[in-house]
């Protein structure tokens, strides 16, 4: 077998796939001082608000180190607030203020700007996000996560 080049490789694809898509969503993003990934807890949060920083993590399959930062960001901007959890001190609750709940509607219309660029069939999306997914899930079941 001869070499690889960075055509053969997956994770290459993988890479350079989601620094497009990353770029194709900051101008949105830029218009509401975000990176995208505080739009990801902000959308987990839309999803189901107050979640422990632990189940945050664990939804956006992000370790404590990479998420305590962007959380505290998000804080510093008036879009969450971190609180104790009263049923489990040891534990801190994320909650949505008023201004990090107003900006829900950007989740739609990321959303249609992402698929407006991609201009695939909602079939077609489905078997990508399932096959990325199985990729993913493949990798962490590797790594022993």
């Amino acid at each position: 077998m001869t070499d690889p080049t960075v055509s053969d490789l997956l994770c290459f694809d993988l890479y350079s796939t989601s620094r497009q898509m990353t770029a194709a969503y900051r101008p949105i993003l830029d218009e509401h001082h975000l990176t995208y990934p505080q739009y990801l807890v902000l959308l987990a949060l839309w999803e189901r608000d107050g979640q422990s920083v632990k189940d945050l993590a664990a939804r956006l399959h992000l370790d404590y180190g990479t998420l305590s930062p962007l959380v505290k960001r998000l804080e510093a901007h008036g879009r969450v607030v971190r609180a104790r959890n009263p049923a489990d001190e040891r534990s801190t609750l994320v909650t949505l203020t008023e201004e990090g709940a107003a900006l829900r509607p950007l989740a739609a219309r990321i959303y249609a700007h992402g698929a407006e660029i991609l201009d695939m069939s909602e079939a077609d999306l489905v078997t990508l996000r399932r096959l990325v997914g199985t990729v993913r899930e493949r990798l962490s079941a590797a790594a022993g996560a």
